[in-house]
């Protein structure tokens, strides 16, 4: 089986609103506003071309900061911080360990389960990525992936999917796709992937149990 697990909100922190109501708290002084806010900028085109590789860090400030009457250099340094900000979940990078350690040989010097690989299909503007790569040593668990900012392709298009199922010669039914957003998640099982709408690490290790036995339980 291949597991293939989406980024942000899954393994790393991302709470967008929050965020801009710690660097804008009077145009965010509500959990409301802070939403409505996080809307305006993180769903908008030019974040999006952030996302693919196409809009620079530089240009998407400038634009944002114009388009909503925030401060640019505020702005610019929220921007410039959220590779910092990106921590990893605990909960989720625990049970990424765990799915880690069934491949590798027991005291016993029993093989673990080869067909089990880790993948990984992530929404990254490249400033972000190469921090989680320069930060994180648990990313070399991965046995590939892909950061959408390189490839020029965004999910949920199906162009970012096929290509990591063609990168890496990935059986469409033998892939598990796991992510915090359920476009994404149905643009995967459109593919013919499974998927799992990831909610929270309890409820993704009982999904995960499911459909890869028991084996995760017991590693706890």
């Amino acid at each position: 089986m291949n597991v293939v697990f989406d980024f942000g909100a899954v393994l790393f922190t991302w709470r967008p609103a929050e965020l801009l109501a710690q660097s804008f708290p009077d145009v965010a002084a509500t959990p409301q506003q802070a939403a409505q806010l996080a809307q305006a900028v993180f769903a908008h085109d030019d974040w999006h071309n952030f996302d693919r590789g196409t809009l620079p860090m530089g240009v998407v400030v400038e634009r944002t900061a114009a388009r909503l009457g925030l401060d640019p250099g505020v702005l610019a340094d929220l921007v410039h911080s959220i590779g910092d900000r990106l921590l990893p979940i605990d909960a989720t990078v625990a049970l990424l360990a765990q799915l880690h350690a069934l491949r590798r040989p027991s005291a016993a010097g029993v093989a673990g389960p080869d067909q089990l690989k880790l993948y990984f299909l992530s929404n990254m503007p490249v400033p972000y990525a190469r921090t989680l790569e320069q930060r994180h040593a648990f990313l070399q668990w991965f046995d590939g992936g892909i950061f959408s900012g390189d490839v020029l392709h965004i999910k949920p298009e199906p162009a970012i999917y096929q290509l990591l199922q063609t990168r890496y010669a990935l059986e469409p039914g033998e892939t598990l796709f796991i992510d915090d957003l359920k476009g994404n998640v149905q643009t995967a099982r459109e593919q013919g992937w499974h998927g799992i709408h990831f909610e929270s690490a309890p409820q993704l290790q009982a999904e995960l149990a499911n459909l890869l036995g028991q084996a995760t339980k017991g590693n706890r």
